[in-house]
């Protein structure tokens, strides 16, 4: 997948059939969908896939626990289905963990138990394990991180967990295996309008060149995320905006925090929401919270609040009680939530998606959670084959394989997260060279990064083609400077970009950092 050969596709003034604004986890499912059933499709990102939201989830797939106590039966029906299906088809990034909610009472422990049992059934035959109450010795041997005081039991239940970037990138893979084009750096400046007031033409600026392209195409949907105000007001800019954002923040620590394969599940905390702390690349990934912000960015920053609570929060549950000190990374993304019609908090406003149709064509998609990627990209693409009246094409996503899902090696191979790709990326010649022990990172895998996935700045892979940035901004602000070399002999750029980029990537990092 070379960026340079795809860019060619789109200068030769052909027209698409669908093409889709977005390169997050919406608009990766949406341009599948339509590229795997048959539509000539383009996936325009205005900046690298997953930059924003996408690659800054919890790295959970759950059929929604929390969304049982709001009696969004369908939602976590819908998401249980889809969370089996991409345990399946993406086996080399997703994967079955166990989860443990510890119990201060006897109460508590039925309470729990009962709730993880309706959620056991409503996954059905695609449910990943049963849920059981277990003793408070058989928590602590489980959960040796966990503080012992108080503990009266637990409820072990499982749920699934992948890589968010990763598979954004493997996502972008596979619609270019199935006939599709996706560009990351492509800027929609433009949308216009034939004599029927149709949408027919996009114009995008590469954002590396600056060269603008007029495509013209038969379909658009709109699938920006948080961004998906600014599309439609290019439609109609009269129009009212359809998302609120909420951030949520997540720190990472090192894995004395909470030892071991368990992950530990804090079903109420003082905000009323849950609270996670997962085993995650060998490290500890601790969230999140659900504060409304008005301001919205490619890179929101932590606040201070937030920071306090999760450090708070977790303290009462861990015997090591985390200080600001330990944080390796934090980082914040900005969920877009549907507009409610009346005022709601933020966490009780519904994760499901909605679709609504300008009188442009415009398809929009709002809303929605990585867990149910897949079957909004199928809601979507139904919508347009609708506004568009033409014939239906049954969706051929179910049963594909995500790229580099043919193989799933195990986790002691520090490249696994490549699944079929790891054996190419260990063999590329002088890739052995280490460029980070601790957090297994080689030279290789920055060639295979500009190579084959579409890198183009060192944050493209030192936070989302690797996930250094996230694990450990310290150590991934130490090897920029090599990953800027190693890009920049593969790129043909000279020292002044390398100064650049790693000036550009150094301040990126310190909103990762607690000063």
């Amino acid at each position: 997948m070379n960026r340079l050969e795809q860019l060619k596709a789109i200068g030769n003034d052909e027209e698409w059939d669908v093409l889709v604004i977005g390169g997050g986890a919406t608009g990766l499912g949406a341009a599948l969908e339509a590229a795997a059933r048959g539509y000539k499709t383009l996936l325009l990102e205005q900046s690298d896939f997953a930059k924003s939201t996408s690659s800054k989830a919890t790295k959970l797939l759950h059929g929604g626990v929390r969304y049982l106590a709001q009696g969004d039966v369908a939602l976590v029906r819908e998401a249980s289905i889809e969370r089996g299906l991409l345990l399946k088809n993406a086996q080399h990034l997703a994967k079955n963990l166990s989860f443990i909610i510890p119990a201060y009472s006897w109460w508590e422990g039925i309470y729990y138990t009962i709730g993880l049992k309706l959620y056991d059934w409503m996954a059905g035959r695609l449910s990943l394990g049963r849920s059981v109450h277990i003793s408070r010795r058989e928590t602590l041997e489980k959960l040796p991180g966990l503080k012992a005081a108080h503990l009266s039991a637990g409820i072990l239940y499982h749920d699934g967990q992948f890589d968010d970037a990763r598979l954004a990138i493997n996502l972008a893979q596979t619609i270019y295996e199935q006939g599709g084009v996706a560009l990351n750096y492509m800027r929609v400046k433009g949308l216009e309008k034939n004599g029927h007031g149709e949408l027919s033409y996009v114009t995008v600026e590469d954002t590396e060149t600056g060269q603008l392209y007029r495509i013209k195409t038969k379909g658009i949907i709109n699938a920006t995320g948080v961004f998906v105000d600014d599309i439609l007001e290019m439609d109609d800019p009269g129009i009212k905006r359809k998302i609120v954002a909420s951030q949520g923040v997540h720190l990472v620590l090192a894995p004395e925090f909470l030892p071991g394969a368990n992950a530990l599940m804090i079903p109420k905390t003082s905000d009323g929401r849950v609270l996670f702390a997962v085993p995650w690349h060998n490290k500890v990934v601790v969230g999140t919270t659900d504060n409304p912000v008005n301001e919205i960015s490619l890179d929101p920053v932590a606040m201070e609040k937030e920071i306090n609570f999760i450090l708070q929060t977790a303290g009462q549950y861990l015997a090591k009680v985390p200080a600001r000190a330990d944080v390796k990374s934090v980082w914040a993304g900005l969920r877009p939530l549907a507009k409610p019609e009346k005022s709601e908090k933020t966490k009780e406003i519904s994760r499901n998606h909605k679709i609504m149709v300008s009188a442009s064509g415009l398809v929009t998609i709002l809303g929605g959670k990585w867990t149910t990627y897949r079957k909004m990209g199928e809601d979507v693409v139904d919508r347009l084959e609708k506004v568009k009246q033409w014939q239906h094409v049954a969706s051929a996503t179910r049963e594909l394989p995500i790229h580099g899902s043919a193989q799933k090696l195990g986790e002691e191979d520090p490249l696994y997260y490549y699944g079929a790709d790891a054996a190419a990326v260990k063999n590329l010649p002088g890739g052995e060279a280490v460029l980070s022990a601790p957090l297994g990172i080689i030279k290789a895998q920055v060639i295979w990064a500009v190579r084959k996935e579409m890198a183009h700045a060192v944050e493209d892979v030192l936070a989302r083609r690797t996930r250094a940035l996230f694990l450990d901004a310290e150590e991934a602000v130490r090897i920029a400077p090599q990953v800027a070399d190693i890009m920049a002999a593969e790129l043909g750029k000279d020292e002044q970009w390398k100064t650049q980029q790693v000036r550009s990537f150094e301040a990126l990092a310190k909103t990762y950092r607690l000063q």
